[in-house]
């Protein structure tokens, strides 16, 4: 959001006031969910989101107050990218049925429904790690661009 928080910074801070609120928000009710998931896989899963996310998004906000603005910008790009796992968990249950089918030799042993489980048991877990190595990656290519330019 360079073209927002550069032009108009006032606009910046208010939407960034209103995604850390929605994080905090939503982060300690996800922490209040775990408790209700019977699987341990998905209440690991889920707790290590919602902590993570709660994490970052408070470093984020807490570097931005400090005013170290390009820590909080990789803070917050780690915040935004779990914000996203839901996303691409989501987005990641097709090849990941496909990728059980294919190690189970093209067939289904337990069957479709044991699949689809088990999918959906490491589905976050999938989302979270892809997640983590897209953001990770982009902030390393920034840290590189910016070192070239300076020499």
């Amino acid at each position: 959001m360079d073209r927002i928080r550069l032009k108009n910074p006032k606009v910046h801070r208010y939407v960034g006031r209103i995604y850390v609120v929605s994080v905090f928000i939503s982060g300690i009710l996800a922490l209040a969910v775990v408790f209700y998931i019977e699987n341990f896989t998905k209440a690991t899963a889920f707790l290590t989101l919602a902590t993570l996310w709660l994490f970052t998004c408070w470093k984020g906000y807490r570097t931005a107050v400090k005013g170290h603005f390009n820590a909080h910008r990789i803070w917050m790009m780690r915040s935004f990218g779990i914000t996203l796992v839901a996303v691409s968990a989501r987005v990641l249950v097709p090849v990941l049925l496909i990728t059980y089918y294919t190690f189970n030799g093209f067939m289904l042993p337990e069957g479709r429904d044991k699949m689809i489980e088990e999918v959906l048991n490491v589905n976050i877990w999938a989302g979270l790690v892809l997640n983590f190595v897209i953001v990770e990656w982009i902030i390393l290519n920034k840290k590189n661009r910016v070192e070239k330019s300076a020499n």
